[in-house]
C-alpha cells in the first residue's frame, strides 16, 4: 500500500505516519507544498529511526500521478458518506489523506466522487487527527489482506 499525504502541515503527524508505514510495510508519498522541511527535527523525532525502512516519494504533479496509476485509489474525508470499511483494499492501493488544515481540494471531489470514503464520527465533531486516521485505515486494509508481511518490494505469504 501507499499512503499519500496531500500537502501535510504538521511534522509530528508525518513522523507518526512514517512509523505506521514502517510497521505495516507501507510506502509513503508526500504531495507538496509541505508545511515543514523533511529534515525537520520534530519530523525525525516523531518517526524516530523508522525513516530508513520506509520508501518515501515526493510527487509534484498529484493529478498526473492519479491519472497514470494502474492502482485503485481512495480519498479519505470527513465529508464523505461511504464508510472506509466498504472498500475491498488491495496491496497496491493508494490511500489518500488531505491536509490537516484544508483537507482535499474540491476538484478531486468533482472528478472522482465515487472514490471518497469516511471514518465514522459523532456528527458534531469536525475531524480526527491525521495520523490517527491513517492508522485506522491502514490497519483495516492490512487486516483485509490477512496481515501479509511485505518487506521492501517482496511480499511474503506468511502472517506477521
Amino acid at each position: 500500500m501507499k499512503i499519500v499525504l496531500f500537502q501535510p502541515q504538521i511534522p509530528q503527524n508525518a513522523g507518526n505516519i512514517v512509523r505506521t508505514c514502517a510497521v505495516t510495510g507501507s510506502d509513503l508519498v508526500l504531495i507538496p507544498p509541505l508545511g515543514f522541511s523533511i529534515t525537520d527535527r520534530w519530523l525525525k523525532r516523531a518517526g524516530l529511526d523508522y525513516w530508513e525502512g520506509v520508501q518515501v516519494e515526493i510527487i509534484d504533479d498529484f493529478e498526473k500521478m492519479l491519472c497514470e496509476t494502474s492502482s485503485q485509489f481512495y480519498f479519505f474525508s470527513s465529508k464523505a458518506s461511504a464508510l472506509y470499511t466498504s472498500v475491498q483494499y488491495q496491496s497496491n492501493d493508494l490511500l489518500i489523506f488531505g491536509s490537516e488544515t484544508t483537507g482535499l481540494p474540491d476538484n478531486l471531489w468533482d472528478r472522482w466522487p465515487e472514490r471518497f470514503v469516511t471514518i465514522p464520527m459523532l456528527p458534531e465533531m469536525r475531524c480526527l487527527n491525521l495520523a490517527t486516521s491513517v492508522g485506522i485505515v491502514v490497519y483495516e486494509a492490512w487486516r483485509q489482506q490477512k496481515f501479509i508481511c511485505r518487506t521492501g518490494k517482496k511480499e511474503e505469504t506468511k502472517e506477521c
